[in-house]
């Protein structure tokens, strides 16, 4: 028979059954939309991560002294304990493949009051150096100065207020205790992404402010008395084809003569990672979640292939006259067998091309509900319609194989 005639007959069967066919593929639909939604989530979902930690970060190394041997246990920052000295910070700053150290220390605080609006606010004030903001992208204004009640806010912290914040205004800080203090903010921030790890990946409301005067952890170090100490750096390396060098060398000093080494505690252990280690491991953390998500998806593509091979073998025995006439007249059993097969194929192919079709229109909605950029994988659409002509296949296999063995005279017979 004609591939064009056989393609021809069985879409014929298939829109002569137009309901049955339409709840039949809605499982391939469903199951190729969901594995489509949720690979597009997790491709947005890194790129979006990937791309707030951006090339110009690709030289920095963040350290911290946490618990575990650095695992995978939490994120950047992750139980960091507050151990690095003046002097430590001082010694870094002399390993030749290092440019600067800045520390990143948070304030504790309650309340943040502008224009006589007061929100509460018990994390998201970071004490730093200026260079921390140095590659940050300002609206307006300038980075603070070192030991000035000055304060650089994003968007959302100046847009949490009735009146949001403009450079110029002041700010009122009260700190845990119930002391007070004003700043001027001198910068606003472009937009409201993390400048760097150790903040997280949201875009939530955060105001940065000079380590002096605003940073007053301290503790007792051995032979040295009451010093100020940090709990995560900034380490950035004169390159990038300098970062190896630089890790390795501030790692060998840390559990050296340092006097973090002296207050970290035992349950603790010094973790330096480079962006790049830390993309690795939110890709591997995506591409895990992602499969586990799409395995469940998967489910109701066998359910699908279930549903395809019962209604094909409905449609075989509804049709066991029509078979018997085949076959009188001619028909061969390959005929016939691809008659049923292509009728199953359709079935699996318009269930994997309305599938995408759902599945990209619910991942562009999700994607806007999370606030994030649509990233789409196309490798996912080719498999998703590749999936879908397997499906149909191995689903209609056996009951074209069963039409096709269909013997012509007790076709005739039956009513």
């Amino acid at each position: 028979m004609n591939p064009l005639t056989t393609l021809a007959m069985a879409w014929r069967a298939v829109r002569s059954h137009k309901l049955r066919s339409a709840l039949t593929t809605l499982g391939i639909v469903i199951g190729i939309g969901a594995v489509i939604t949720f690979v597009t989530l997790g491709a947005s979902l890194q790129a979006s991560i990937v791309s707030e930690v951006s090339a110009e970060e690709a030289d920095a190394i963040y350290v911290w002294a946490g618990p575990g041997d650095g695992g995978g246990q939490g994120g950047p920052g992750f139980g960091a304990e507050p151990v690095f000295t003046e002097r430590d910070l001082a010694e870094l700053r002399d390993i030749d493949a290092v440019e600067d150290v800045v520390p990143v220390g948070p304030v504790p605080t309650s309340a943040l009051t502008h224009a006589n609006d007061t929100v509460s606010r018990a994390q998201g004030v970071l004490a730093t150096a200026p260079a921390y903001l140095a590659g940050a992208d300002l609206r307006d204004g300038r980075p603070f100065d070192p030991g000035a009640d000055e304060a650089v806010l994003n968007p959302a912290a100046a847009e949490q207020f009735e009146t949001p914040v403009t450079v110029g205004d002041e700010v009122t800080v009260t700190f845990t205790g119930g002391d007070t203090r004003t700043v001027t903010v001198v910068g606003l921030l472009n937009d409201s992404t993390a400048l760097s790890p150790f903040e997280g990946f949201g875009e939530t409301p955060r105001v940065y402010v000079p380590t002096d005067p605003f940073y007053t952890t301290s503790l007792e170090v051995p032979d040295r008395g009451q010093q100020t100490v940090y709990a995560r750096l900034v380490v950035e390396a004169t390159g990038v084809e300098a970062v190896e060098r630089a890790t390795d060398a501030a790692r060998a000093y840390l559990e050296g003569d340092s006097d973090a080494r002296s207050l970290v505690p035992a349950s603790s252990t010094f973790r330096l990672q480079t962006s790049e280690d830390l993309l690795g491991q939110i890709r591997e953390i995506l591409d895990i979640l992602t499969g586990f998500v799409t395995g469940i998806a998967v489910i109701s593509l066998v359910v699908a292939s279930i549903g395809i091979a019962n209604i094909m073998l409905v449609s075989v025995t509804e049709r066991t006259r029509e078979i018997g006439i085949m076959k009188a007249v001619g028909a061969q059993n390959r005929a016939v067998l691809s008659l049923f097969l292509v009728e199953s194929v359709i079935l699996g192919v318009v269930g994997a091309v309305l599938g995408i079709g759902v599945g990209v229109a619910t991942a562009i909605l999700a994607a806007d509900y999370v606030g994030i950029p649509v990233t789409f994988d196309l490798t996912w659409f080719g498999i998703a319609v590749g999936v879908g002509v397997l499906v149909g296949v191995v689903a209609g296999l056996y009951p074209a194989w069963r039409a096709a063995r269909t013997d012509p005279i007790e076709a005739l017979r039956y009513e």
